[in-house]
Formats: C-alpha cells, sequence, structure tokens
C-alpha cells in the first residue's frame, strides 16, 4: 500500500488519494459504503489507465480507509463533498466517474452538480437512494435503535464489523435522491449488474436506465455476477466499459 497524498477540507479533515497523470478524459473512482481505494476494482483500474496513459484518481471518503473522521459522522451529502472537492483540486479537464454501489449514487449526485466537469458515468452494481431500501427493510428491533440511541449495527456478509446504520445518514440520504424524476444527464452511460446480487436488484440498473435524460446508456446485466463484480471477467468488463465511455467523451 503507497502512501497517499492527503487533501485538506476546511473543517480540519483529510483526503487520502492516489493520482495518476494522463490524458482526458480522465477517470475517478468513487468506492461503495465502507469500502476503500485499496478495493480490487480500484487497483485493477488503476493499472489499466497507467498502462494506457489515462489519468486516474481514486481516494477515500471521510471516515473510510486512509482518510481521517469517524465514519459515522459520514453521510451522502458529506461524502459527495469530499468527492467533488477530489474532483475540483485534483484533476482537470472532464472526467468519467466509475461509481461502485453507493459510489454509484455519489457519481450522480456529482454529475448533476458539476455537468461541466462531469463527461461520462460508469456504475457497478450502482445503488441510488440505497438508504430508502435500507430503512423500509429494518427491523423493528432495528427501527428502535436508531430511535433509542441514533444507530444501528447491522451484520454483514462484507465485513467481519458491522455496518453503523446512524439515523443521520437516514435522514440526509432523503435530501440526496436522485431516482424520484428523471436525472439530468446526457453523457455516455454504461451500468454493469449482477443477476445475483443480494444487495442491489439487479432491475435498479434498468430503473437508472429510464430516470437518465442520456440517450447513450448501455447496461451489462451479468447472469451470475455478485454485488462485488470482482472475478477476472467482470474486471475486463469494467475495463471495456470504461474505455469506451472515455472514448466517446474524448471525440
Amino acid at each position: 500500500m503507497s502512501t497517499p497524498e492527503l487533501l485538506q477540507r476546511p473543517d480540519g479533515q483529510s483526503i487520502a488519494y492516489h493520482h495518476s497523470a494522463g490524458e482526458s478524459a480522465g477517470v475517478i473512482f468513487c468506492s461503495g459504503f465502507m469500502s476503500d481505494m485499496e478495493g480490487t476494482k480500484a487497483i485493477a483500474l488503476e493499472a489499466a489507465m497507467q498502462g494506457i496513459g489515462r489519468s486516474y484518481t481514486r481516494f477515500d471518503y471521510l471516515g473510510h480507509g486512509q482518510s481521517t473522521g469517524n465514519f459515522t459522522d459520514g453521510c451522502i451529502s458529506r461524502w459527495t463533498d469530499d468527492a467533488l472537492a477530489v474532483l475540483d483540486n485534483c484533476t482537470a479537464g472532464p472526467q468519467v466517474i466509475v461509481g461502485s454501489s453507493m459510489g454509484g449514487w455519489i457519481g450522480l449526485r456529482m454529475a448533476l452538480l458539476r455537468p461541466d466537469r462531469v463527461a461520462g458515468f460508469v456504475g457497478i452494481a450502482a445503488a441510488p437512494d440505497f438508504t430508502l431500501r435500507m430503512r423500509a427493510d429494518m427491523s423493528d428491533e432495528a427501527k428502535a435503535d436508531i430511535e433509542r440511541q441514533g444507530y444501528w449495527e447491522e451484520p454483514t456478509e462484507y465485513s467481519d464489523e458491522p455496518y453503523t446504520i446512524t439515523r443521520k445518514l437516514l435522514d440526509d440520504g432523503d435530501r440526496n435522491l436522485v431516482m424520484q424524476g428523471d436525472i439530468p444527464f446526457d453523457g455516455p452511460v454504461h451500468l454493469l449488474q449482477g443477476m445475483k446480487d443480494d444487495s442491489v436488484p439487479w432491475e435498479t440498473a434498468l430503473q437508472i436506465q429510464e430516470k437518465l435524460t442520456s440517450t447513450d446508456v448501455d447496461v451489462t446485466l451479468v447472469k451470475d455476477g455478485d454485488h462485488r463484480l470482482s472475478e477476472q471477467d467482470d474486471i475486463n468488463r469494467l475495463f471495456i466499459a470504461v474505455e469506451t465511455v472515455c472514448a466517446k467523451v474524448s471525440r
């Protein structure tokens, strides 16, 4: 694990990131909920982009990975602000956002908030508005914990430690919803989605495609694909999708 650069935030926190200079359109990788920039897809995509001389940036949100701060202080608004700070301060020119799971939600928010900078989008099991489903699926016990102490510890197969779901995260999610109407983004998009994903229903990719105003949206459904989409065949699909979107942006 190489030492990252640090981007100082106004509240004294630091966002850890790695940036490789290269040609535009550049690529920014937005990781998922309680994931980080050292994941399989982020690292593999970095090697591929460096190999073809394309600009590439990966980073950790507040309370994730090598960035400072507490995870429980984060929410969609804050993590989107972190991503925008990286976009604004660490990259130049048009960028293609690659968003994995929660990173797909954040990537779509970036596209809406920086239409002059975000030129394309690739989603990997993109999970916009996932806090709505999270709240709806909560047990009575979980809801009671949220009311009593402001958080609930959710067991997960993706980590030995439970996910800490806070009232702040759920309430803030309602202020960042993107699937309630059209998503006004007209750049090229490719959505990769596993059909055996037990975290994000595969139909979500089709719903995102319908909401986007762009007429250039490809959806790849992987019949045996899970939520991670980290097998070598999945990584190969990711490389092709990202470079195809980048080529469209660069035309």
